[in-house]
């Protein structure tokens, strides 16, 4: 197990935690070699400007707090913001939200908005009979409406991280089909194989993390971001 997955995972513990925040699944995909968005937290408003010093637009402004783990119900995220008012104006409204459910802890992750690309989800839980299993598939309709995805048993192999794409019914948009610029494949495998390969973080994290939801994942001809990532620790329940 990596230094960065246990000092991760010993930070959650001691606050009682049952997931790690985005923050911190984000520092763990990066030092697994998987790229992020380029972000700041900012533990306050006042911080916000500061933070956007570093960051170039547009902008994408996310609550971080242990008492939201689905950041959508509660309208916690913000997308394509273009300047320090824009990401102001999205912040007090996503306080007043927080404030009438009675949310209080809570910190701001700003992070630099990914390029348009096909989106795809990478995810793994820990099975009781069989260890860790990832799984792969296309984002939007085709993950939640056609549950278009690939399976595997943990370790994979490069080739096996190809053949669960291959496996997928949506594969023809990976090249380019109905329109759509083709995608970098290799960048999807990398992923693929840092998070379930014999060294990977869903290998590596298995005694620690009961599941992990990478979604989405943009993918480009370029390369592949991780732009949302969620880590439920073993041992708890999901709030």
């Amino acid at each position: 197990m990596s230094a960065e997955l246990k000092a991760a995972v010993r930070i959650a513990r001691t606050s009682g935690a049952s997931a790690l925040d985005e923050p911190a699944g984000k520092k763990l995909l990066a030092s697994y070699g998987i790229r992020v968005p380029a972000s700041h937290v900012a533990k306050s408003a006042a911080e916000i400007p500061s933070a956007l010093s570093t960051l170039k637009p547009p902008y994408v402004l996310k609550v971080v707090s242990p008492e939201v783990i689905h950041k959508s119900d509660f309208g916690a995220v913000k997308v394509g913001l273009k300047s320090l008012a824009e990401v102001e104006r999205a912040l007090a409204e996503i306080e007043a939200t927080l404030d009438a459910k009675g949310i209080g802890e809570r910190s701001w992750l700003i992070e630099e908005m990914a390029s348009p690309g096909l989106e795809v989800v990478v995810g793994g839980v820990v099975d009781p009979e069989f260890g860790p299993m990832i799984m792969t598939g296309l984002g939007g309709v085709f993950v939640e409406v056609m549950k278009d995805v690939s399976f595997r048993i943990c370790p994979i192999t490069r080739s096996d991280a190809a053949e669960m794409l291959s496996e997928l019914r949506g594969a023809p948009l990976l090249q380019g089909a109905r329109g759509r610029a083709p995608i970098s494949t290799d960048a999807l495998i990398d992923i693929l194989v840092k998070m379930g390969g014999e060294k990977g973080l869903l290998t590596e994290s298995a005694d620690e993390i009961v599941e992990i939801d990478i979604n989405p994942i943009i993918v480009t001809a370029e390369g592949a971001t991780a732009v949302d990532a969620r880590f439920i620790l073993q041992h708890s329940v999901e709030g």
